[in-house]
């Protein structure tokens, strides 16, 4: 009789199919019989592969515990400049905090207010917290008419010196009753010189 692994049904010894369930005998895989001379050869070879891979754990072992420890030593990097990517050194800086130059706001019969410099770019405009604009000179409070753009100008240091650059403002930007600056064009800056912007003049001072 033939055993149906499937279903447990015994079949007739030469049924090709279970007469119960319909499973094919055909699909059932029979394991191949291994001579004891195959077997004893498999077991060998299965035992040199144990022993070339103790070995080897046993000399990356050895080489492990007597390999040196070489410390390696951080190297600081140098401080960048943003705008050219040249190194600059650590003088071209100021202190944090350090006022390098002040704007004075100059009005007819009121007192003057003063906008003192710190950063290497100091932006003029006026405040927009909605959008993020906070600048460094705000003349919000000064510009009634919203003559000065949101972001109207800023002020460059560098090591040359100073320098204005308008931001591409609506009513532009002046030095010393001159032309109008071109947008994105630095405007080299000295000491006292007058700054217009919109209809608001400034007065650049340095600080030494």
């Amino acid at each position: 009789m033939k055993y149906c692994a499937k279903c447990g049904h015994d079949n007739r010894d030469f049924a090709k199919f279970c007469d119960e369930c319909g499973f094919s005998f055909g699909s059932e895989i029979t394991a191949p019989e291994v001579s004891p001379e195959a077997s004893s050869a498999a077991m060998a070879e299965v035992s040199v592969l144990e022993a070339a891979v103790s070995s080897a754990d046993n000399a990356d072992s050895q080489v492990a515990d007597s390999a040196p420890v070489t410390k390696i030593d951080m190297v600081p990097v140098p401080e960048s400049n943003g705008d050219s990517g040249e190194l600059l050194p650590k003088s071209a800086y100021n202190p944090a905090g350090t006022v390098h130059s002040v704007l004075i706001l100059e009005r007819i019969g009121a007192p003057a207010a003063e906008f003192p410099l710190t950063a290497d770019d100091s932006y003029i405009g006026r405040w927009d917290a909605d959008n993020g604009i906070f600048p460094d000179v705000d003349l919000d409070a000064f510009d009634p008419d919203a003559k000065v753009s949101r972001r109207h100008a800023r002020i460059l240091r560098r090591e040359a010196g100073f320098a204005i650059e308008d931001l591409g403002s609506t009513n532009g930007t002046f030095v010393n009753r001159g032309r109008r600056l071109l947008p994105g064009s630095p405007h080299p800056l000295r000491d006292g010189d007058e700054i217009i912007v919109g209809k608001t003049f400034l007065r650049f001072k340095v600080r030494s």
